[in-house]
């Protein structure tokens, strides 16, 4: 493996995305953060005005198609090229890798091992911090090798308070625990994501769109068109009880026929009939259907088509909401629970109305209990978030008013339509965003630069070598001094053949070097009488081939083909 070695003073303004599977096409039933993470490696090179991003991956992916999926035509001036992560040294030389966690902890490690601690920033992007795994991800930057000169992008000020609270209770525990003062921690910037308002807005104004997506409900012009977009999972996203109340009410009170779309996918089989069972129940006066979020072209439609958004969120999953911005940009008044990254974005009688949400009893260990029966694996992560939600409310009686006031008013529709058109070009289109990402990279790598090297080079003591962690169960280990001769009877034939005779001989061979070169260090073993030793034979090999062959002289003593003298 080649190790990056590169000034941290010398000064770069290139990008490095680390996403492991190179893939720049969204499959059937998106999650939300893959959706968010592809748009953004997409806005960064068609906008950041990076001179290059370098896109990491964990297995070989063709660079031209990554390219071709990332810049889609765009006239950027930016180079795309593609790197395998293990083995790639573009981060020191670009000085910034991003990645769509917040799991950075293990790649300040790795950037440690390979460079070091000041060789480029790390910045992850926070999509959620309900699921335990991530808030252990985020409190694992304490203790790995994490500095200023590091982000964790915050898409919101509600996540940004919740992460700020969280480390505080963290440096908190650990200085109760040690004595000793808290650690540096990485910066918090609070950057949203984005949508492409111009390609929303133009979609949402194509001729015979509007008509063609109210043709199958029977709409007529006078009549309110409701619309939901995203997963229809009623445990980590919303319990659509309070929407069908809701509408229902909306329906009652204005005398308006109403239908409510729901344009998604179910996570499970099945769970379209609770959902058409509570509709019943609580909106038995409305039109409630279902229409599958896959189809991209309907789903184009269906934001022309419909009068109000309408998405009343109340699972901690949430942190953002992309939805709310597509109405927005696609023109649309939003009726938005009162609720973390969305209270951010929609302004209360200005683009939509905020429903006040109303969280469950704190302090009383009964959220805490919730937990444990997750972190002891006797629940699903999905229980545990929906066991939150159902006990989260949702104001009915405002919501109902909010979209009755919106049914009876075209004109207050179209007046915060363009309020929230007008909001979203100005805050959350792509480049705008891709520029505040360009700018952060920018301000990490003064702080880098006017920081001095960090007091210790301490490797990893929990997730390190685990020839080193395990060094003791063995009665000895290869060292440099270690003498190694040539096994009788063996010979470099039998090396280059290896695997011919026996498949499981060649087995995990990716770190170590070929056949061709243990057998050219074989024949050097082989001509000296009473051996060599480890530093000697690699001191025959150039500098890059050392490490390789060092595995390769352990695995040729493995199969038998080299001794070693105790």
């Amino acid at each position: 493996m080649s190790a990056e070695r590169t000034d941290p003073d010398t000064p770069r303004g290139g990008l490095a995305i680390f996403h492991p599977t190179g893939e720049t096409r969204l499959h059937r039933n998106p999650f939300g953060k893959d959706v968010a993470n592809l748009q953004l490696w997409q806005a960064l090179v068609r906008h950041g005005g990076f001179p290059r991003v370098d896109v990491q991956t964990v297995q070989i992916v063709g660079q031209d198609e990554v390219a071709q999926g990332l810049l889609a035509g765009s006239d950027s001036p930016t180079e795309v090229t593609t790197s395998l992560r293990i083995i790639s040294s573009s981060a020191s030389e670009l000085g910034a890798l991003i990645r769509g966690l917040p799991d950075i902890a293990g790649l300040a490690w790795s950037r440690r091992r390979r460079a070091s601690d000041r060789a480029y920033s790390l910045i992850g992007v926070i999509h959620t911090l309900a699921p335990p795994a991530v808030r252990q991800m985020i409190a694992a930057t304490s203790t790995a090798p994490v500095h200023p000169w590091d982000a964790l992008i915050c898409t919101s000020p509600a996540v940004r308070d919740a992460v700020e609270a969280l480390f505080g209770d963290w440096e908190a525990h650990l200085a109760e625990r040690t004595g000793g003062q808290a650690p540096p921690r990485p910066m918090l910037p609070m950057i949203p994501l984005g949508v492409d308002a111009a390609a929303l807005a133009a979609s949402a104004e194509r001729a015979g769109a509007r008509a063609r997506a109210r043709a199958p409900f029977g709409l007529s012009e006078d009549e309110a068109l409701i619309l939901w977009v995203g997963r229809l999972s009623y445990y980590e996203k919303a319990f659509p009880q309070p929407m069908f109340r809701a509408v229902q009410q909306a329906a009652a009170a204005t005398g308006v026929r109403t239908a409510f779309v729901m344009a998604g996918w179910f996570p499970e089989a099945g769970e379209q009939r609770l959902y058409e069972q509570a509709a019943r129940a609580y909106a038995p006066g409305v039109d409630v259907h279902f229409v599958d979020g896959n189809d991209r072209e309907r789903l184009a439609d269906l934001w022309a088509g419909a009068d109000i958004f309408l998405s009343l969120v109340d699972n901690i999953q949430e942190t953002f909401g992309i939805t709310p911005l597509e109405a927005m940009a696609s023109g649309l008044p939003v009726v938005a629970s009162d609720w973390d990254g969305y209270r951010a974005t929609v302004r209360h009688g200005i683009d939509g109305f905020l429903v006040p949400t109303l969280g469950g009893p704190p302090g009383g260990g009964l959220g805490a209990a919730l937990l444990e029966w997750h972190t002891i694996d006797a629940r699903s992560y999905q229980n545990y978030v929906g066991s939150v939600a159902q006990h989260t409310a949702v104001h009915v009686g405002h919501a109902g008013e909010a979209i009755a006031e919106l049914i009876r008013s075209p004109d207050l529709r179209r007046r915060m339509g363009r309020a929230g058109q007008a909001r979203v070009r100005e805050l959350y289109d792509w480049p705008v965003v891709a520029r505040q990402i360009h700018a952060l990279t920018d301000e990490l790598a003064a702080i880098r630069a006017a920081s001095a090297d960090p007091p210790s080079g301490r490797p990893d003591p929990v997730g390190g070598d685990p020839f080193h962690a395990f060094a003791g169960f063995a009665s000895d280990v290869l060292a440099l001094e270690t003498r190694l001769t040539a096994a009788p009877g063996a010979t470099a034939t039998d090396i280059a053949e290896a695997g011919r005779l026996a498949a499981l001989d060649t087995a995990y061979g990716e770190f170590r070097g070929s056949l061709a070169l243990c057998a050219e260090a074989f024949q050097a073993l082989a001509a000296a009488p009473s051996g060599l030793t480890v530093r000697e034979v690699l001191l025959a090999f150039p500098v890059q081939r050392r490490r390789p062959l060092e595995l390769g002289l352990a695995w040729m003593a493995k199969c038998g083909f080299v001794d070693w003298l105790t």
